[in-house]
């Protein structure tokens, strides 16, 4: 299911975007949608991997039963996305280089697994050093200095 992610993190930096992507899946491992991170190509900057997924899964009748797998600990805007929605568990690539809203999910019944995956934090490792401005700004902060 990562594998998924991570060709839509890619699709989305070789796009010029942010290397972020997720999809939902049902919990017999249908995929359900998928998408990347498109603050920058659609200049909208709600458009997160886990919104593109989510989206693009169309209407469900119950979330309880989807998992949302993402390359980077979703931040406080997909964290509500996925207790709004009740979305029962999240598949988290790496929390390295960005510690979001998954310990919170967690403590809200959400099942949350973060695999630390080395693919994952090398692409954001990478975009992090590469393009700090854009990284500070898709994550809500001003670089010091």
């Amino acid at each position: 299911m990562l594998d998924v992610a991570i060709d839509e993190a890619r699709a989305g930096l070789a796009e010029g975007g942010i290397p972020i992507g997720a999809a939902l899946f049902s919990v017999d491992g249908t995929l359900l949608g998928r998408g990347h991170n498109r603050r920058v190509q659609d200049g909208d900057p709600s458009m997160h991997a886990e919104t593109a997924a989510f989206r693009n899964a169309g209407r469900q009748r119950d979330y309880r039963r989807t998992i949302m797998v993402t390359t980077l600990s979703p931040c406080w805007y997909c964290s509500g996305l996925v207790r709004q929605f009740g979305i029962g568990s999240v598949l988290v690539g790496e929390a390295r280089t960005f510690h979001g809203g998954h310990d919170w999910l967690a403590e809200h019944g959400v099942a949350v697994t973060v695999l630390d995956d080395e693919r994952c934090v090398e692409l954001m490792t990478q975009f992090v050093a590469a393009s700090p401005e854009l990284w500070f700004e898709d994550i809500g902060e001003v670089p010091a200095g």
